[in-house]
């Protein structure tokens, strides 16, 4: 979709396009060409040149770090982000507790935590999912039981992405046991180097360490870790997922993928033809870009409501379902235009020949990738449940 801006949105444009060429780590960008396991620190190293800049938290309250951008100047950040094939920063912090804690957090939260959030001192995770309570999050076991000044909280969260990493958590417990299932949760901030904790990794068919079991065995938290009123968590819980559902959508990283696929159906043969010449092929990617196009409108209308003063509501929903699908339908295009090149490979794994998979390079990550992207419909709540949230607040049913 061609956009019409301004002379001062486009200078802004180029101004963003200028900056990542010049300070994109090269080293960063080596490392993504090659398909490599990316570290806490790469993904810090770039989270700490947009932190100088100011750039790091585009959407925060200008009073609490963020950039005063318009919502046109975020959608032009965004899609150059994109563009330019950038790392996703870290949203645990940035997207997700970072927007609680200036919204419902003390003053001293406030003051001890956005910072360090904002300059990436401080790597967090999310301490919601537990294998009884996914989608029907409401159903959590976990608790944290009261005991002078500090809670006791023991318990198990499972899909815990990055928490081998983390330095702190923010958890949803129950505090009380006896209160319907919603009215009984508190949000919590967690130390994840407090005694108690343990990190187990799981890892993924596509082979990466990327989520983790995490335990939790008589873990004492003081009290005043705790974001807003005791039992009162899942407003905090259902206003970060709103956010979060917003951002799953990922469209301006959905656009450049089609792209990609693009680039790949020119290379790879079909017969006396490349594969982009394929009527059947072809079609595929118009229906995605067209799909993708009218997402992206949707995505315009929520950030100009943002804009107005209006939180996701329903609509986070809707970007969710649609956004998550699309990604789904990109990888099993790509691993198409790929075709028996994609078979799956693990770095390391065995002798010879299977440490070097035949094969163009852009082929080797896409069944990997592929697996880990089945997650898509159910993280953030499972497109299921958002069709659900849609028929109750959209329809009235």
């Amino acid at each position: 979709m061609n956009l019409e801006f301004s002379p001062e949105e486009l200078a802004f444009q180029q101004e963003v396009r200028t900056f990542i060429e010049e300070n994109y780590p090269a080293d960063l960008r080596g490392k993504q060409d090659e398909g490599d396991e990316l570290t806490k620190e790469d993904f810090l190293s770039w989270h700490r040149i947009l932190h100088k800049k100011g750039w790091v938290a585009p959407a925060w309250p200008v009073e609490y770090g963020g950039t005063g951008w318009t919502s046109t100047q975020r959608f032009i950040f965004s899609e150059e982000i994109a563009r330019a094939d950038c790392i996703r920063l870290m949203p645990f912090g940035l997207t997700m507790v970072g927007p609680v804690i200036y919204t419902f957090g003390s003053p001293e939260q406030k003051a001890k935590f956005l910072p360090r959030i904002l300059s990436g001192e401080d790597w967090w995770c999310q301490g919601y999912s537990e294998p009884g309570a996914g989608s029907d999050l409401a159903n959590l076991r976990t608790k944290a039981v009261r005991d002078g000044d500090h809670y006791v909280i023991n318990g198990q969260k499972t899909w815990t992405t990055m928490a081998q990493h983390a330095d702190w958590g923010f958890f949803l417990c129950r505090t009380n046991s006896d209160a319907k299932a919603q009215e009984g949760i508190s949000f919590i901030l967690v130390d994840m180097k407090s005694p108690g904790i343990e990190v187990r990794p799981i890892i993924t068919l596509g082979g990466e360490h990327e989520v983790n079991e995490v335990w939790l065995e008589d873990v004492r938290v003081p009290v005043e870790n705790r974001v807003y009123e005791e039992n009162k968590g899942w407003t905090c819980a259902k206003f970060l997922l709103a956010h979060e559902r917003t951002g799953i959508a990922a469209i301006a990283g959905s656009k450049r993928g089609v792209e990609r696929i693009k680039e790949i159906a020119r290379t790879e043969s079909d017969g006396d033809q490349s594969l982009i010449e394929n009527p059947f092929f072809r079609r595929k990617i118009a229906e995605l870009e067209m799909d993708l196009t009218a997402l992206e409108f949707t995505e315009l209308r929520i950030i100009a409501g943002e804009a107005a003063g209006k939180g996701p509501g329903a609509e986070a929903s809707m970007l969710k379902i649609k956004g998550s699908e699309i990604q789904q339908r990109i990888m099993e295009l790509g691993l198409e235009a790929v075709g028996h090149y994609g078979a799956p490979y693990f770095r390391g794994f065995g002798e010879g020949d299977n440490e070097h998979p035949i094969g163009p390079d852009y082929a080797h990550r896409m069944a990997p990738t592929y697996f880990n992207g089945r997650k898509t419909t159910i993280y953030g709540g499972s497109n299921e449940i958002q069709r659900n949230i849609i028929a109750k607040m959209v329809l009235g049913l």
